[in-house]
Parts: C-alpha cells; sequence; structure tokens
C-alpha cells in the first residue's frame, strides 16, 4: 500500500476556518464523517481528546498528528489541513500549528500489514524540513499527494540503496572482510508512542537522520502498530555505546542493563534527536542497572491501562502460553481416540504413545496458564510461584496432599490456575515493594532467596487452605451441570458461545468463548458435553472466514478488488478455524460484516447443540473431523460440515444483499 492510498483529496481541508484547537479537531472530525471514514463523530472526537489529554500531539515545527483507533472507525486515512495563520495547539514548542495530519484507523488495524506500513513511512516522510515547507505553500489537494509521491519515490530509492549496501555488507562479513561502519560509534534506540500510528516512526526516522549527520551509526527498534520491527540483537547492543529510548509505554529494557541509557518521551526522539545523542557520546548517560527497573515501572512515560485491560492483558498471557499445550496434546489425544476406535484397541501401542504425549501435554496446561499470568504481572520471579500454584490447582489429592479439604474429589481446575497466576504475580509484586529499601549490598539475595522462598511459601499456602477447597467445589458443579444439560439448554449454550465468537474475531468476547470451551475440555477431556462445546466455538469461529469468501466469490460486485483477492484465502482460513481472516472485512465494514457474522456463527452454533456434534479436539476446524465420529458415529462427521456449511452460508447471504455495490469510481 502506498501513501495515496491513504490520502485522498476528499480528506483534505486546504484552509481551516478554525481559530483554536477545540474547532480544529471539530472541523476535522466533521469531515471525517461526512466522507464515511468515521461512522460516530462523538465517539470519534472523544477518542482523539482522549488522546490529546495524555499528551499533545503538536509535535512542534508548525506539525499536529491528532490520532485516534477504535470501532467508530471504518478506514484507515490521513486527512489533511491547513491553516494559514496557525493555531495555537498547545505544541511542544509553544509555536502555532499549521499543518495537520489527523490519522485514522480502524479497531483491528494493528494486524493489517500494509495500512501500518503506509502510515510509518508518511511519518517518516514529515521529518524532512524541505517537504514540510513545500507542504504549507500547497494551493489544491493534487499538489500535496503529488509531493508525498515524489517524497516517497525518493525515499523507496534511499531504502533500496541501503538494503543493497546492507547485503554486500553482510557479504563481505561472511568472507571475514572488514568493515569501515565497524570503526563508527553505535548507539542503539526504541521508539514506541501509545497507539504506535506516527510518533513511533518519526522518531524513528528522526534518530537514525540525526546519527548519519555525526557520522555514528544510529539502530532503532519500533513498537508501533504492527508490534515490534527492526529488533535489536544481542550483538548490537553489546557492540553500542549506548541506547536511547524514546517511548511513551513499556518496553522489554533489561537486555539493556550495564548500558549507558536515557529514557525521555517518545516526541523528544522527534524534535531533539540531537541532544539524546550527545548525551550518550558525551558520557553523560546513566549507566541502567535492570535491579531498578522494577521501581521505575509506573514511571510517567509507561502507559497506564485501565484495571479491565490490564487484567485481560495479564490472562491472554497466560492462555498465549497454554495454547500450544492444549492444542498440541489435545489433538494428540483426540488422534488416539481414533486408534483406539479403528486400530487396535486400547492395548495398541500406536494408542498408548499417543495417548501419553497427548496426557502430558495437556498436564502442563493449568501450571503454565497459572505460570505466564504470574509472569505477567510480576515478572520472571513470580514465575515458580505461579507454576506451582498452577500444579496445586490441576491435581486431585493423591501422593501429594495440595487441598486442605484432604476427601476433595475434583482439582480446582482451570479457575483455580487462572486464581492462582494472579495469586500469585501480585503477592511477587508486594514482596518487590516490601524489599524495595533494603541495602544495596543484599539486593542479589532478593532474586535467588528471598522472592523463591516466601513466594514458595504463600502460594502454596494460599492454594492449601483458601483456593482449592473454594475452587475444587466450584469446579465439580460446574462440570456436573454441564454434564447434565438438557437439550435446550445445550443448544442455548452453543448458540451462545458460537455467535460470541463473531463478536470481535480473536478480542475478549472471542477469546471468552474458546477459553470457556477449552476449560470445560481441559477439565474432563473425555465429557461428551465439553466435546459438543468445543465444536460449537469452533462452528463459530470458521463461519466469519467462510462468510467472507462466499461473498466475494458469488457477490463480486459488492467488494473491492482487494477483498476478492482476500476472499480467496479465508477459504483455506476458515477451514483452518482462523477467524483473523475475517478481520480486514469487519474493519473495513463493521456495521454489515459483523451482525451478519454473529447470526451465522449463532445459527451454526445452535445446529451444533441440536446434533450433539463433539470433536474431542481444542483446534483443528475442519481439518479435525473424523474426530466427531468419535462422539456420535460416522453421521456426525457430516452433521459437523453441515452446522459449518449453514452458518456460513446464512452469514454470507446475509452480509452481500446487506451492503451496496462497490463504487466504481477509485477515489470512492
Amino acid at each position: 500500500m502506498k501513501i495515496k492510498d491513504i490520502l485522498s483529496p476528499e480528506s483534505m481541508i486546504m484552509e481551516l476556518k478554525a481559530t483554536n484547537k477545540e474547532d480544529a479537531i471539530k472541523e476535522m472530525a466533521d469531515l471525517e464523517v461526512a466522507t464515511d471514514i468515521v461512522n460516530d463523530g462523538d465517539a470519534f472526537i472523544k477518542s482523539i481528546w482522549d488522546r490529546e489529554n495524555e499528551s499533545t500531539t503538536g509535535i512542534g515545527g508548525g506539525i499536529a498528528m491528532p490520532h485516534a483507533r477504535n470501532k467508530s472507525i471504518n478506514k484507515a486515512r490521513v486527512l489533511f489541513a491547513k491553516s494559514k495563520e496557525g493555531i495555537d495547539y498547545n505544541s511542544l514548542d509553544g509555536q502555532p500549528v499549521h499543518l495537520f495530519f489527523m490519522i485514522t484507523a480502524p479497531a483491528g488495524a494493528d494486524n493489517t500489514h500494509l495500512q501500518a506500513l503506509a502510515l510509518a513511512k508518511l511519518s517518516g516522510l514529515l521529518i524532512d524540513p524541505d517537504l514540510v515547507e513545500k507542504l504549507k505553500a500547497t494551493k489544491t489537494p493534487e499538489e500535496v499527494i503529488d509531493l508525498f509521491e515524489r517524497a516517497e519515490a525518493k525515499k523507496d530509492e534511499e531504502d533500496k540503496k541501503a538494503a543493497e549496501a546492507k547485503k554486500v555488507k553482510e557479504a563481505a562479513k561472511a568472507e571475514g572482510k572488514a568493515d569501515d561502519d565497524d570503526n563508527k560509534p553505535l548507539i542503539v534506540g526504541v521508539t514506541a508512542c501509545i497507539n504506535g500510528i506516527a510518533h513511533t516512526y518519526m522518531a524513528q526516522e528522526a534518530l537514525i537522520k540525526e546519527g548519519k549527520k555525526r557520522g555514528i551509526e544510529v539502530r532503532i527498534e519500533t513498537n508501533g502498530s504492527e508490534g515490534v520491527k527492526d529488533k535489536l540483537t544481542p550483538d548490537e547492543i553489546k557492540r553500542a555505546k549506548g541506547v536511547i529510548i524514546a517511548s511513551d509505554k513499556k518496553v522489554d529494557m533489561p537486555r539493556f542493563d550495564g548500558k549507558p541509557l536515557v529514557n525521555h518521551p517518545v516526541v523528544d526522539g522527534i524534535n531533539k534527536p540531537g541532544e539524546l545523542i550527545d548525551d550518550i557520546m558525551d558520557g553523560k548517560a546513566d549507566v541502567y542497572h535492570a535491579s531498578a527497573a522494577d521501581k521505575s515501572e509506573e514511571s510517567s512515560n509507561t502507559e497506564k491501562p485501565g484495571v479491565w485491560a490490564g487484567i485481560y492483558k495479564n490472562l491472554m498471557n497466560g492462555i498465549s502460553h497454554m495454547l500450544p499445550f492444549v492444542i498440541g496434546g489435545g489433538i494428540l489425544m483426540a488422534i488416539s481416540f481414533i486408534v483406539e476406535n479403528y486400530g487396535g484397541g486400547a492395548k495398541s501401542p500406536a494408542f498408548i504413545f499417543l495417548n501419553n504425549a497427548g496426557n502430558l501435554a495437556f498436564a502442563f496446561m493449568v501450571p503454565v496458564l497459572a505460570a505466564y499470568i504470574a509472569e505477567s504481572i510480576g515478572d520472571l520471579p513470580a514465575l515458580m510461584p505461579g507454576f506451582v500454584g498452577g500444579y496445586m490447582a490441576s491435581i486431585v489429592n493423591g501422593q501429594f496432599q495440595v487441598n486442605v479439604q484432604a476427601h476433595a474429589t475434583s482439582p480446582a481446575g482451570f479457575l483455580g490456575g487462572i486464581a492462582a497466576g494472579f495469586i500469585a504475580g501480585y503477592l511477587m509484586v508486594g514482596l518487590k515493594k516490601l524489599f524495595a529499601n533494603l541495602p544495596h549490598s543484599i539486593e542479589g539475595m532478593k532474586p535467588m532467596l528471598f522472592y523463591p522462598i516466601l513466594g514458595l511459601l504463600f502460594i502454596a499456602a494460599i492454594m492449601f487452605y483458601i483456593i482449592n477447597p473454594i475452587f475444587s467445589g466450584i469446579n465439580f458443579a460446574i462440570t456436573h451441570f454441564l454434564n447434565s444439560m438438557g437439550t435446550g439448554n445445550l443448544v442455548l449454550l452453543t448458540t451462545i458461545l458460537a455467535g460470541m465468537m463473531s463478536i470481535d474475531m480473536g478480542g475478549p468476547f472471542n477469546k471468552a468463548a474458546y477459553v470457556f470451551a477449552s476449560g470445560a475440555f481441559a477439565n474432563d477431556p473425555h465429557s461428551t458435553t465439553a466435546a459438543i462445546l468445543m465444536a460449537a466455538v469452533m462452528v463459530g469461529g470458521m463461519v466469519p472466514p467462510f462468510a467472507t469468501a462466499i461473498g466475494t466469490t458469488f457477490f463480486k460486485n459488492k467488494y473491492t478488488e482487494e477483498e476478492r483477492h482476500a476472499g480467496i484465502s479465508n477459504w483455506v482460513l476458515g477451514f483452518s478455524f482462523i477467524t483473523e481472516g475475517a478481520i480486514p472485512f469487519a474493519a473495513a465494514d463493521p456495521g454489515h460484516v459483523i451482525p451478519s457474522c454473529i447470526i451465522g456463527s449463532a445459527v451454526g452454533g445452535a445446529l451444533v447443540g441440536l446434533w450433539h456434534v463433539g470433536v474431542p479436539a481444542p483446534h483443528g476446524g475442519l481439518w479435525v473431523s473424523p474426530l466427531a465420529g468419535n462422539i456420535g458415529g460416522p453421521m456426525h462427521i457430516l452433521y459437523y460440515f453441515l452446522a459449518t456449511i449453514i452458518g456460513s452460508i446464512v452469514a454470507g447471504l446475509i452480509m452481500s444483499f446487506w451492503k451496496k455495490n462497490v463504487k466504481e469510481d477509485p477515489n470512492e
């Protein structure tokens, strides 16, 4: 995607009427609504102001870059606006703003690589003062686009030459030849802003350019809307004279232990790159010690998520580490059941091997979940208490007595593991605060002695006397309730779970449905009800990509050429239970795509419950369809396909009949 794809004449104001910041934001937002870039003006303006209240987007030099990413935005776009007289925007340099770039990105744009690339490139170009002056003199939207196209072509050529030079340099190094750059001083750094849309890349470009002027090699890692890019290598960090952190959110710091380091807001990377580099080169930077990271974790330059956002982030860290154990172990166990039924019975060596391998992986599921929830909260010292707490939650009293109720017949399970992870994490946060003021001479005793001993002692006591007695009872009650469900209640539950898979296609609702089903499956992999719930969430997750594939194949006039190409790959993604294939469609047209997919997924889920289709595997989509025969016989394989096909057709038809024909004008 080129810069011209996110710029459009219809999204330009060549002379703002506004004379103050509030009116300027309102005037630009009104145009975003009028051109259908934004579907909810009030929500959009609120998100713009939320960002401004964190720190002004008036970055200095007469430029402001207000930006937002949320569900009120239909597509990625950069609105360009000018003010000849200039507007007081509370800019960092105190000067009036003449050029405005209002950047919008849909809620799912983190995964839209091409849009992020174009936004990053545009942000980098605005470092060039020559381009900025020419933009101030433009009279028409066409002149603006032409200037950016020329600047982009020049930058692409420079990047191409730099890439070729890098290849030559690497080849020379492989042959043992010396390189001139090896004699240059090296500075490494990280740039990041809260939304990761513009400032991240502008700071990177500014620091690299300033380094070139001074004959210094500068390597910058970005933590933007695409995640971490240009990741620094251990060798680069080791060789570097110092580190520049220009960030408004938390970055991976322990790797810089022992290095001179300066830590500033991202805007200083844009406006003061020379000062930051001089601080490193002149020896003014303090040496960073990783042991001090905990004390500065909540510094003013660190992003502070809300309570629920923090809980979700920590939970997802545990689940993301747990999933390979669930998927690998669960599918091997499921395959072992096929071998048992059709290939030699329970004494077959193939069954014994596959079943044992699957069970071994599955045994780690809850401990890994708890450990990495804890690690997300309390860093590495919390990992061991989290593991032990999760292990205590996953076993019943037997060889080890893990519950004050010695007669307990059910483990605390998945829910107990989640509780163990959060308790272990916050327990470690408390221990760190308790020992924060110990003399520096015994600093090394904390991670090697105090944290592991006290962390283990407290988590074991809490799990033994409180968590396991409570959650083993809850877990038993939930398992009993699910296994005794009638058809009516089961259909209702499978309908809801499948519908939730399409609400945000990988977000909190989707994850909540999947975690509920996989948690039931983890508690009892042999449960028919758990297998039915797994089938429901897989059908619900397959419907969105299949629905978009159906729409783009049979209703071509309703979709752009780019969407039709994406629709082809969604046939495979749908078959593989990869819901994220539908995200670009949902981000571009959430009002039509998301409701259609929810209805189709709910229909598919209802059929799963009605027909009692069960798939005893936590992932795999239609690839694991033979496993449906393990639950209800060979016909249930067909029912699994039918539930998916019917739900996908319903969603695809609703979506495609609802959408308007695509306009032929390429600028529309």
